[in-house]
């Protein structure tokens, strides 16, 4: 088997790294970035602190704020319009998943034009696109080492997977004190968020070495720290490393794939408003448990890397024991069910043959141990409802 590998063509990693960013984008020859951040990071001050570094170094920035959660087809729109009013040379995405996916899509569209549906799963998207600089500031969903971007069709509410090179960050700047204000629920949520990437990346049908040793080292870190960073967002040594494990879980999944996890989370999230990492959450002990005799020594390699069982359990021990560990860190977590969330059970049920769809539409879940069919999903929405 080849492997085809694909990462970020620089990467600075570490406290302070963000303070370097004018000097990695003067280095790439560039001069007009878009900074693509939010309306939170506005208001922090993050993103004009971030500007005025750009400022600095001699470039010549512009601002765009209004992403949204779960980025659309609409909101996108708007960024174009800056994008060109810009005539912008390159993108940076500040922030946590949304800013990052919408500043891919950015990145893409200003070069190639069209509709964002054009460029969604199965076609593999090789470019050219803009240069996108990717600066996060969540330990979750380690889109800055990616090749992946995610935007909801504002028509039709599906949650469009588009892949390809295109979407590769060519630079990644990954700073800790960027999330040490993040709160307790942002930080379960992208902490789950980035132990599933690391999961399904190993288990996935698409694994290979390479991916292999950067998940199982990201599922030991997440093990040992996620609880600790939740528990207490100024434990230093836990949020950096989260932070690590999280674009190592990026890098594995980019280079293998998500699975029927992440299949099932898009849709709810489209749907019901749910964040990307809390809809994983909800999904990932009951979806584990379904896909886990199919794949008992992968996941008992998941097992011992997370902590959860020895190396003297059998593999069909570990694995079981994989799926109780989950379980318990999303009560830890205080991990709601969709209905605790607040989400109507008339609605789950009449959109559930939809999301089922849709979920299989996207392909994550061909790549899970087992495959599953539209009625088994409706199944397993049924089962984490309540």
């Amino acid at each position: 088997m080849v492997a085809n590998l694909s990462l970020p063509r620089i990467m600075r990693v570490g406290r302070g790294a963000a303070d370097e960013l004018g000097d990695v984008i003067m280095g790439l020859g560039l001069n007009r970035p878009l900074l693509v951040t939010d309306a939170f990071l506005v208001g922090t001050g993050a993103a004009e602190h971030l500007k005025a570094t750009l400022l600095k170094a001699g470039l010549r920035p512009r601002l765009f704020s209004d992403t949204v959660p779960d980025p659309t087809t609409d909101s996108v729109a708007s960024g174009l319009k800056a994008l060109h009013d810009h005539d912008a040379d390159s993108v940076i995405g500040f922030g946590g998943g949304s800013p990052m996916d919408t500043a891919k899509a950015l990145a893409l569209l200003g070069v190639q034009g069209g509709h964002m549906r054009e460029y969604k799963a199965p076609r593999v998207n090789l470019g050219p696109a803009l240069p996108v600089i990717a600066v996060p500031t969540t330990a979750g969903s380690g889109s800055e080492a990616t090749q992946f971007t995610v935007i909801t069709d504002s028509t039709t509410d599906e949650k469009m997977l588009c892949l390809g090179p295109a979407f590769l960050p060519l630079a990644a700047v990954v700073d800790v004190e960027l999330t040490m204000s993040m709160p307790p629920r942002l930080t379960a949520d992208t902490g789950i968020d980035a132990l599933t990437h690391a999961v399904e990346a190993y288990v996935s049908r698409k694994a290979n070495p390479f991916s292999d040793s950067l998940a199982l080292t990201a599922i030991g870190t997440i093990g040992r720290h996620l609880r600790h960073a939740y528990a207490d967002g100024g434990d230093a040594q836990a949020r950096e490393a989260m932070m690590l494990a999280a674009t190592q879980a990026g890098i594995a999944f980019s280079n293998s794939s998500v699975a029927l996890v992440h299949g099932m989370s898009r849709p709810i999230g489209a749907h019901f408003h749910v964040a990307h990492g809390l809809s994983n959450a909800m999904l990932f002990p009951a979806v584990t448990a379904f896909s886990v005799q199919a794949a008992p020594s992968r996941y008992a390699d998941c097992a011992r890397s997370l902590g959860a069982a020895a190396t003297t359990d059998s593999d069909a021990v570990a694995a079981d024991k994989l799926v109780d560990a989950l379980r318990s860190l999303c009560r830890d977590l205080e991990v709601p069910t969709p209905r605790n969330y607040g989400i109507d059970q008339d609605a789950w049920n009449r959109l559930t043959p939809l999301m089922a769809e849709q979920a299989l539409a996207s392909g994550s879940p061909a790549n899970n141990p087992v495959v599953p069919t539209t009625d088994q999903i409706q199944d397993l929405y049924s089962r984490i409802y309540a």
